[in-house]
């Protein structure tokens, strides 16, 4: 039987909350891998292709090759992303929650690797950098495919230069304000936290947090997505105009 609350969560409107948390689990990741793993990102790829060219050009205290092969990993898992979109897109909510179940095992063989066999060594530490990054592939893409504005889960240039050029000083239209601070503070927070973790206790307490919010995300995807149509997964103004096809709402919506 389902209760007036979980009916109220059902659909599209379950989107902020869930990617909101996906958003502190990047900061939780990139904590780990930038203060742990060799400066590099396994979200922010901006930062990866920046530390890439400081590495080339001789920076000793920067690794191309990690940095490469995060961006490759990275790669490898958006490609993987966008075979779930293809296959699941049609259902939102099953989409998203297939796509939170893959970076869950993800970050479980993360937190496997590092409680085996640490990250000191340069094997293990490559392994968690290529798994990590591959999993924030999968991550981005889906949240690419979704759609949702403002909340793209690992990227905040945009964001953040919405919240200022959108403003009343600025362009004078804001939208979504609430939303962008709730972003940028979602990433703020895991990062803080992440840093907390691995620099006070260890790095598998930061992966075992990000594991338990990412099952989080993937259970409530599940019982949210259970049973609904997909249509109540779909934004009232994407039904409003049927014709417009899912490719064309993302490149109106996505930030990047």
């Amino acid at each position: 039987m389902r209760t007036p609350t979980l009916t109220h969560w059902r659909g599209s409107r379950a989107f902020p909350a869930l990617l909101l948390t996906l958003t502190v689990i990047t900061g939780l990741v990139d904590a780990v891998s930038y203060l742990k793993l060799g400066r590099v990102f396994v979200a922010n790829m901006t930062g990866n292709v920046v530390f890439l060219g400081f590495g080339l050009a001789g920076e000793a205290s920067i690794s191309a090759l990690a940095s490469l092969l995060a961006i490759v990993a990275f790669l490898l898992g958006a490609l993987g992303g966008g075979r779930l979109a293809r296959r699941h897109g049609h259902h939102r909510g099953r989409h998203h929650t297939i796509a939170a179940a893959v970076g869950l095992v993800g970050l479980l063989v993360a937190l496997i690797v590092s409680l085996s066999w640490g990250y000191q060594a340069l094997g293990p530490r490559y392994l968690l950098i290529a798994i990590l990054a591959a999993t924030m592939g999968v991550q981005n893409a889906t949240a690419r495919a979704l759609a949702v504005p403002d909340l793209t889960t690992t990227v905040l240039t945009l964001t953040l230069t919405g919240l200022a050029a959108d403003s009343r000083l600025g362009a004078g239209k804001p939208s979504h304000l609430r939303r962008r601070i709730v972003s940028v503070l979602a990433m703020f927070a895991g990062a803080l936290v992440g840093a907390l973790l691995v620099l006070k206790i260890t790095v598998a307490a930061a992966l075992g947090l990000a594991c338990l919010l990412q099952a989080a995300v993937a259970a409530a995807g599940q019982v949210l997505s259970a049973g609904s149509p997909a249509d109540s997964w779909t934004p009232a103004a994407t039904s409003a105009s049927p014709g417009k096809s899912a490719s064309t709402r993302r490149n109106k919506e996505d930030p990047r």
